[in-house]
């Protein structure tokens, strides 16, 4: 049976970044990030690919996961997630498993068809084509990764006696996820191939609509493919910002918050009333979605504590809860926004501090008897020292 306890966290880069700042900088703190993360005890964080639009500037996270994972020790990384028709599949399985030997297991690959139109149409590849081409790519490279000789010929590559010559870091293999938003589509190539599953939309009213079910069509599909399905693998990604008050959390997002706003807006060609101050995005934000991201949440532990118990309640549990992190905030702000989840949002699912509470439960339950007893015991010590109790040698002026 799940239990909450067993709930990990991490956080989701795709990453975004403002297109007024310098891009070296922002590289250099997301890798600042990672060493952060690792220090708060952070069990996984996730590196996009994109290519084009501006905002998400990593086009290669194997390259940024081999430098961060030399300045963490215990975090593991995701690409989050490598988009395969982009990549030939031998290319892609042997820098799979070159960065998996790097970090010694600390990989996790996740996978999907591509998500900006831009990229795709730079690439000349149709976006109709782009799942078929996912599916193609993935079984590929999945045999690959398990060691097998392929052979293999469809429209844009062709494998002739492939084989990658590194192996994995385990013997057992390594973790390999599929990106999931509303359509079944993710959970069918997961459960087919006995995969993880990666919900990113599960902030959005329609993408948390459908978590349940799409669970169980994971469920349906491994089952029918010999897999079992493992809430344990799956993950959720949700927006989330916190402060030790909302106005305070408002504040430190309030000057930055537009850049994600015109990021979606100017894409879609539209300028909404609502994008026009930081509290209209805010609250846009708040309230529905913000292009693909879903819901944020803009606030204090306690709101995110009650976010990821409502997700929870839709699921009937998932493995790890992934902060879709959206450079919105000053370093400092980001990092305290982090402490503070460390702190006080992540204890309370793994119920670390059960045996505490129930220490000073205890002691304020029987605080007559023990304060009774410190009591006699601190009379007793005085009588033996000096011969007389200590409230007469206190009317004695001692």
């Amino acid at each position: 049976m799940w239990n909450s306890s067993s709930i990990k966290f991490g956080a989701f880069l795709a990453p975004y970044h403002p297109l007024n700042a310098d891009p070296a900088l922002q590289l250099r703190r997301d890798i600042d990030l990672m060493e952060h993360l690792d220090h708060l005890g952070f069990d996984e964080a996730w590196m996009g690919e994109h290519h084009s639009t501006g905002s998400e500037i990593v086009p290669a996270p194997d390259m940024f996961i081999a430098a961060a994972a030399e300045r963490t020790e215990r975090i593991r990384f995701g690409t989050g997630v490598m988009s395969l028709p982009y990549h030939h599949p031998l290319i892609t399985a042997d820098r799979i498993t070159q960065l998996d030997l790097q970090t010694r297991g600390r990989l996790i690959v996740g996978t999907g068809p591509g998500k900006i139109p831009l990229d795709a149409h730079m690439m000349g590849i149709n976006p109709v084509d782009q799942r078929r081409m996912q599916g193609e790519a993935l079984e590929a490279v999945l045999r690959l990764l398990r060691g097998e000789v392929v052979d293999m010929e469809t429209d844009w590559f062709t494998l002739r006696d492939a084989r990658a010559q590194l192996p994995t870091y385990d013997p057992a293999g390594i973790e390999v996820a599929t990106a999931s938003t509303i359509s079944p589509n993710g959970s069918v190539l997961a459960g087919t191939h006995g995969l993880s599953l990666l919900s990113l939309a599960a902030s959005s009213p329609t993408g948390f609509d459908v978590l349940d079910r799409n669970w169980g069509v994971y469920e349906k599909v491994s089952a029918e493919h010999g897999h079992q399905a493992d809430r344990s693998t799956w993950r959720l990604v949700n927006p989330m910002f916190l402060a030790e008050t909302r106005a305070e959390a408002e504040r430190a997002v309030s000057r930055r918050i537009h850049a994600i706003a015109e990021y979606v807006n100017r894409q879609q060609g539209i300028k909404p009333d609502w994008a026009q101050t930081p509290e209209g995005i805010i609250n846009q934000w708040r309230t529905d979605n913000l292009g693909e991201f879903g819901q944020v949440i803009i606030g204090t532990p306690d709101d995110a504590i009650a976010q990821i118990q409502r997700l929870i309640e839709k699921t009937g549990g998932f493995g790890t809860l992934l902060i879709l992190h959206v450079d919105m905030a000053g370093w400092e702000d980001t990092k305290r926004s982090y402490e503070l989840f460390a702190s006080e949002v992540i204890p309370h699912f793994k119920k670390r501090n059960v045996g505490r509470q129930a220490s000073l439960q205890f002691a304020e339950d029987n605080s007559q008897y023990l304060l009774g007893g410190l009591i006699g015991a601190i009379t007793k010590a005085h009588t033996d020292y000096y011969g007389q109790p200590a409230e007469q040698l206190a009317g004695q002026g001692a």
